[in-house]
């Protein structure tokens, strides 16, 4: 199968990986010259390209299946709007009528609920943070260029919502804070949403083949949400550091304002047999861990 990888990331480039050693064609975007070249020395078709720019993405090639994994790069100029929404216009309007498949990711910062309830597929949407409007925003463009239908000749879309996503090279900079003994910002007994980022990739490639993924959205984490306090203090256990201290009276990314919410992997385990290799932090951080430089 012929298909095009937007966002050859952390999880897009493990996808585009995968595909390329099971035979497919896969074309990969970059706005680097540099990078394109890394590509083309994968056995990956390199396309040079920026979604913020519609004017480079004329000549996409003829392929049946699309991943849009764009992250957002604060270096780069553009907003996270300008990225995420107006980026993702301009690529689906630019799509080739080959396409069949397109499987969207986005965030579970689309839920806004922070009480510490369990949220799924079916939870309101009402996201507290910008970050989280933009995705919801994306999600709905999604939609309207592949509405859901009952007819399997029709193209079809699939969102992916992960939760945050861990691995090799992703810990290094919370190891060093522990490190060092400094108190980490933030409610220490709100709940995180985890993937590992292999599991995460695994998601995808299954939801880009699945008929049973055609017009659905998944949530897609870990079997169990953990709070922040056994997180870090499970990484300090690990990295032979004290155990972390807190600051709730200063903001972090993940719990802050109050219990965050708990995610439920449920759908995507029942309708696409999803089984991670990484269950829990128990798993995978040990992974992330030993496959991490330095």
């Amino acid at each position: 199968m012929r298909r095009l990888v937007v966002g050859c990331g952390y999880v897009g480039t493990r996808v585009a990986e995968a595909w390329r050693s099971s035979g497919d064609e896969v074309f990969a975007v970059t706005r680097s010259a540099e990078r394109a070249e890394t590509f083309a020395e994968r056995g990956w078709r390199p396309i040079v390209a920026d979604v913020t720019r519609p004017e480079s993405l004329a000549d996409l090639p003829e392929v049946e299946c699309v991943l849009h994994a764009v992250g957002y790069d604060r270096s780069a100029g553009p907003s996270q709007r300008e990225v995420y929404v107006d980026g993702l216009g301009h690529l689906l309007a630019a799509l080739p009528s080959s396409v069949r498949r397109f499987v969207h990711v986005s965030s579970t910062s689309v839920y806004g609920q922070s009480d510490g309830s369990v949220v799924d597929e079916t939870s309101p949407c009402e996201p507290q943070r910008d970050s989280g409007v933009v995705c919801r925003d994306a999600e709905q463009l999604v939609w309207q260029r592949f509405p859901a239908t009952d007819s399997t000749a029709a193209p079809a879309a699939t969102v992916i919502r992960l939760a945050g996503i861990y691995g090799p090279d992703r810990l290094l900079r919370r190891a060093e804070a522990l490190r060092s003994g400094e108190p980490i910002g933030g409610e220490p007994e709100a709940w995180l949403n985890l993937i590992h980022v292999e599991d995460a990739a695994a998601v995808v490639r299954v939801a880009a083949d699945a008929d049973t993924a055609r017009g659905r959205t998944y949530l897609v984490c870990d079997d169990q949400p953990v709070t922040r306090r056994d997180y870090f203090s499970q990484l300090a256990e690990l990295v032979g550091t004290s155990p972390p201290t807190f600051d709730a009276s200063t903001g972090a990314r993940h719990g802050a304002g109050g219990l965050n919410k708990r995610c439920s992997n449920r759908r995507v385990r029942d309708e696409l047999g999803f089984e991670p290799r990484f269950p829990t932090i128990a798993e995978g951080l040990p992974d992330a861990i030993e496959r991490s430089a330095g």
